[in-house]
């Protein structure tokens, strides 16, 4: 359904102006006695929060069912060379036995038989390395595939949402390992039934032989189904444990590794480890539980099944000694029913079952995550850039940290936001190129609802530059380049010099195309790139959340005059702590509480001492 046009931009309304301290943005007029009221904002619509996966079989079921049907042929690969190795396997010990019985004879048919034999067991050895491969290709495709949709996910929800649901060491434990097991899910299920196959034909074909000898094996088949019932009920409660206390490691080893300069100046390496591995005890109790419950089963099974064949060559030979056995049909009976007795195999693929299903929850749990909603309306061609925010509350945890915002930057102007810590500041730069969406109201540019913009424009249209920036690429000019268009080599050096950042990338090795891993940076030198990407993919809004927190006074004028005479002209939203970030901007935003304090000239607002209090200790820094 089409959206609405977004209605006009009505002028302030005194109780908003009231609000933001009696100042008006730049642009708008005091309204005439008697105006029209402004009409009632429709909330924009909310982002459903993150759930909780449900840990039952129907998602998790689902994931997996993706996952088999995306290396569906191979799997029926495995399912067709697995039935065909086991077919193989199970003709042997008849076609052993009629070749044995033959040969004792003197038949001249013998020699055809043995040779039937020998082709049997090359086929089955050769089905069976063919499953092997086939096994090893099947479980890569399936984990890139888990990968890839969990991934994709991840990035296509609003950073708050997946931050709140996992922490980074348990993401990488649900990308890495988890993925890795549950992907052999496919590949396992589909020889499972290769699996079940030789048991279960053998003793129809010891049926078949010979009831007496049937019924020696069967006694001991109840026990064998307790014991792999109570198997799998058992690890399955014992995998999911272990790898949520392994998440739990890798997350604070994580923060470790973060803060490992924090952690070598004050000293606390010995707490830090300690801290890490604190929960080892527990993940050595699960692992030891673990492979106990597995090793218990496979040897309670190891010793069952001998037992059963032993007692199952007791009768045969007794069936012998009688008359009611030939020679070839004992020893078809002792080799179907060590094909029986291989039952107990089945523990093992019921434990990769068992830990991939598992561990297939934990990764499809990130299939839960919300995706950011994007709509198919485009910005108009001649908009300047001008940025509105009505109404916009977000709510956190419960609490609301920016309540009721009303905003209106002119296109072209450039907008300070300035506020105590903690006032909601890059939460609103955040919420104004949306990062994040409000909880109520909307945010528009040019006349356009930012949720309705079609995504790939909204990006080349909005650019953003952060106080800790995170570089991708190869080398120097590709982290610079990196973005939805790829700028060329001339407009990559245009925005570096922009940023204040060629005069250091040119001093490196190689220049622009030195490996990143190769260029060792200060945090000024950084945040210098973040800047020059940010300027090389500059659209009509461009969003500096304390970009240049890292920079010196020159270089921070340097740049902030590059950035009005050298770089795609439009909107600028400024997250600034400085006094002279404030002062040269078109208009202050005073965030406080969550709140618009006031809008407008710096200069104005500096009238008022609560807001020279802001930048008290800037004013002192910077005289």
């Amino acid at each position: 359904m089409t959206s609405p046009p977004p209605e006009p931009t009505p002028p302030a309304q005194p109780e908003a102006a009231a609000a933001r301290g009696g100042q008006y943005a730049v642009g708008e007029t005091p309204p005439t006695r008697g105006a029209a009221p402004e009409p009632e904002v429709p909330p924009a619509r909310k982002e459903p929060p993150a759930v909780e996966q449900p840990t039952g079989a129907p998602g998790t079921d689902r994931v997996l069912w993706g996952a088999a049907r995306h290396s569906g042929g191979r799997a029926a690969a495995i399912l067709v060379c697995s039935v065909g190795a086991a077919l193989a396997a199970l003709a042997e010990p008849a076609v052993l036995g009629r070749s044995l019985d033959l040969l004792l004879a003197g038949s001249a048919d013998a020699p055809r038989w043995v040779a039937l034999c020998g082709a049997l067991i090359a086929a089955e050895v050769a089905l069976d390395a063919l499953v092997a491969l086939l096994t090893g290709t099947t479980n890569a495709r399936s984990t890139a595939w888990l990968r890839h949709r969990a991934l994709g996910r991840l990035l296509a929800a609003s950073p708050h949402h997946a931050a709140a649901r996992f922490a980074p060491g348990d993401l990488a434990t649900r990308l890495t390992a988890n993925a890795t097991e549950a992907g052999t899910v496919p590949a396992t299920a589909a020889s499972a039934l290769a699996t079940v196959l030789p048991p279960l034909g053998a003793l129809v074909a010891l049926l078949l032989i010979d009831l007496w000898t049937a019924a020696a094996f069967l006694t001991g088949v109840p026990l064998l189904v307790l014991l792999l019932r109570a198997f799998a009920r058992t690890s399955s409660d014992t995998v999911s444990r272990y790898q949520r206390v392994q998440s739990g490691m890798a997350d604070r080893l994580l923060e470790a590794l973060a803060g490992a300069r924090t952690i070598a100046a004050a000293g606390t390496v010995a707490h830090e480890r300690r801290r890490v591995l604190a929960t080892l005890p527990e993940l050595d109790t699960e692992g030891r539980t673990m492979w106990r419950v597995y090793g218990r089963a496979v040897a309670r099974s190891g010793v069952l099944m001998p037992l059963l064949v032993c007692v199952v060559l007791a009768v045969g030979g007794a069936r012998l000694a009688s008359g009611a056995l030939g020679v070839g049909e004992l020893v078809a009976a002792s080799r179907y029913a060590a094909l029986a007795a291989g039952v107990g195999s089945v523990a093992a693929a019921l434990g990769g079952l068992v830990r991939g299903r598992a561990a297939a929850r934990r990764t499809g749990e990130l299939l839960a995550l919300p995706a950011v909603p994007h709509g198919a309306e485009t910005l108009p061609a001649d908009g300047t850039g001008t940025l509105e925010l009505r109404g916009v509350t977000v709510v956190r945890d419960g609490v609301a940290v920016l309540r009721g915002i009303d905003l209106r930057v002119p296109g072209g102007a450039t907008a300070a936001v300035v506020g105590r810590s903690g006032a909601g500041k890059s939460l609103l730069a955040a919420v104004a190129g949306r990062l994040a969406d409000p909880d109520e109201g909307y945010v528009l540019l040019d006349g356009v609802r930012l949720d309705r913009v079609e995504p790939g424009q909204l990006r080349r249209e909005v650019g953003h530059a952060f106080s800790r920036p995170a570089l991708f690429g190869t080398t120097v000019g590709a982290s610079i380049a990196f973005g939805a268009d790829l700028p060329g080599p001339a407009a990559v050096r245009s925005a570096a010099r922009a940023a204040g950042a060629d005069g250091f990338v040119v001093r490196l090795p190689d220049g622009y195309d030195t490996p990143l891993a190769d260029a060792p940076l200060s945090g000024g030198e950084l945040q210098r790139l973040g800047l020059a990407r940010a300027f090389a993919h500059a659209g009509r809004l461009l969003i500096l959340d304390d970009a240049m927190s890292g920079l010196d006074t020159v270089t921070q004028r340097q740049v902030e005059r590059a950035l009005a005479h050298d770089v795609r002209p439009g909107t600028r939203l400024v997250v600034a702590h400085r006094l002279s970030s404030a002062a040269r901007a078109d208009l202050v935003v005073w965030l406080d509480g969550g709140r618009v304090r006031a809008v407008g000239p710096h200069r104005t607002l500096w009238r008022d001492p609560a807001y020279r209090a802001v930048f008290t200790a800037a004013g002192a820094e910077e005289g």
